[in-house]
């Protein structure tokens, strides 16, 4: 019963952390005018610390490499679909690959969340970002946090099973 509940709850916290990514993905990729605005606020802030150079590349390319580190994190969440499918199919073997790709899929996405809640707490973009004229009352950072707090307790769920997984390979 107790694993039927963490992978019931494993499941539910990994398809929002997929949603919410996927959802992303398009402001990311078009160059959105919200999106720029947040990385070139961020990249202007890091050109004081790692450079102009860099920082501009932040604010240039900061959304797509986000995207992309967003858009893998989901489908290694999503992935033990694909691997339940092959397993039926007989063309892999019978593993719990759940705990391990949700255990690493949730580490993954608190990683991304705390360089968001980073910015959000210590870049000019603050806790409300402010884009002509307009407050998003801070519900990228309240996004930002739960994401994260939901990726740790991911991987803290799926921990064991991954050690486990890890050990027998």
């Amino acid at each position: 019963m107790k694993k039927i509940i963490i992978a019931v709850v494993s499941w539910s916290i990994a398809l929002w952390v997929a949603k919410v990514f996927v959802s992303s993905i398009p402001y990311k990729f078009s160059g959105h005018p919200d999106t720029q605005h947040i990385f070139s606020t961020i990249g202007e802030w890091l050109k004081g610390f790692i450079g102009d150079a860099a920082g501009g590349l932040f604010s240039e390319q900061g959304a797509v490499v986000i995207g992309s580190a967003e858009l893998v994190t989901s489908v290694i969440l999503l992935s033990p679909v694909v691997f339940w499918i092959l397993n039926k199919i007989k063309l892999l073997a019978d593993r719990p690959y759940r705990p391990v790709a949700h255990a690493l899929g949730g580490l993954m996405a608190a990683g991304i969340m705390a360089g968001a809640v980073f910015f959000h707490f210590f870049s000019p973009l603050g806790v409300e970002v402010l884009h002509k004229g307009k407050s998003d009352g801070g519900s990228l950072f309240y996004a930002a946090l739960s994401i994260l707090v939901l990726g740790l307790v991911l991987f803290i769920l799926n921990w064991r099973s991954f050690r486990a997984q890890s050990r027998a390979l």
